[in-house]
């Protein structure tokens, strides 16, 4: 979310906005049965859920969490800027949700499905879908039954595969592309047609313009405390995260890295490689190319 940005040019796609239309069940809820495609028993939401197990692990916080009847669990996440750990970062979110259970005494047996559902305002995977869903599967036999329970979609607001899709999910992302103007248009969608007014109340709401402000100052405040923690790492883990993000973005119009070169990429701290590898990514032609080389720069 934008710096010192007002309530009144919020749009759904903002973290405030987002968490604050999506706390109402029925959204929530028509939200979460247009993507999955299954009925979905009645919910409850929180947002902005913090959950933090042990001070050395990382702590996270859920957009939107909601749990049904049945007791499986949805998270949904709103994600604007591109991260390259996305991936990665799906997998933290279920093993946290399974934490939670596990720590309320819940056995392995009785799990139960979870799904995190990301909403980005981007192509994650550059193959010009509106989703992309993805679960466990046997890579040497498709038919082999290894559900766990854990899904995660991605959602696109750039796909192009709009005759694969139900026409509401469509415009729905469609919307939520928009910008403020744009979002205020007839999207001639009953759906949508209910969000924008639930973001019209939000906005004419006193109580969440209050909210609004309290948001924006621990907002503040994070990225004071990330600044100075920044400081405190000192500068040359300052320079080695630099040049990790510049080479990502100069990879990042070639396509997609694979997984295990983006891994080792993250972690590698010997300066003298990431500066071959940031040369190399100017260079490439392709990510072929580039990792073709990038493997004999980390033998």
């Amino acid at each position: 979310m934008s710096r010192n940005k007002r309530l009144q040019d919020l749009t759904i796609k903002d973290n405030f906005m987002f968490c604050a239309v999506m706390s109402e069940e029925e959204n929530c809820t028509r939200f979460l049965e247009m993507v999955l495609g299954f009925p979905i028993s009645r919910i409850d939401v929180s947002y902005e859920r913090n959950m933090v197990y042990h001070p050395e692990y990382k702590g996270i916080r859920l957009d939107v969490y909601a749990k049904d009847q049945n007791n499986k669990r949805y998270n949904v996440e709103m994600q604007v800027k591109r991260d390259v750990a996305l991936v990665k970062r799906s997998r933290y979110y279920h093993s946290q949700m399974d934490m939670e259970l596990l720590a309320a005494g819940t056995g392995y047996e009785e799990l139960p499905d979870t799904f995190v559902i990301f909403l980005c305002d981007y192509d994650p995977f550059g193959r010009g879908l509106y989703c992309y869903t993805c679960g466990m599967q046997c890579k040497e036999d498709s038919s082999v039954e290894c559900d766990d329970g854990c899904q995660t979609i991605y959602l696109s607001t750039k796909g192009k595969n709009a005759e694969k899709l139900p026409e509401s999910l469509v415009r729905f992302l469609k919307f939520v592309a928009a910008d403020v103007e744009q979002s205020e248009s007839d999207f001639e969608d009953e759906f949508v047609g209910q969000l924008q007014k639930s973001i019209h109340n939000v906005k004419e709401s006193r109580e969440m313009g209050e909210r609004y402000m309290i948001f924006e100052e621990m907002m503040r405040d994070e990225r004071k405390a990330g600044r100075e923690e920044g400081r405190k790492e000192g500068r040359e883990e300052g320079a080695l995260l630099a040049r990790r993000a510049s080479i990502f973005e100069l990879l990042e119009e070639m396509g997609r890295i694979s997984e295990e070169l983006e891994v080792r990429i993250h972690e590698l701290s010997d300066e003298e490689q990431l500066k071959v590898l940031h040369k190399l990514a100017a260079k490439a032609e392709s990510m072929e190319d580039f990792e073709e080389e990038a493997k004999k720069v980390l033998v």
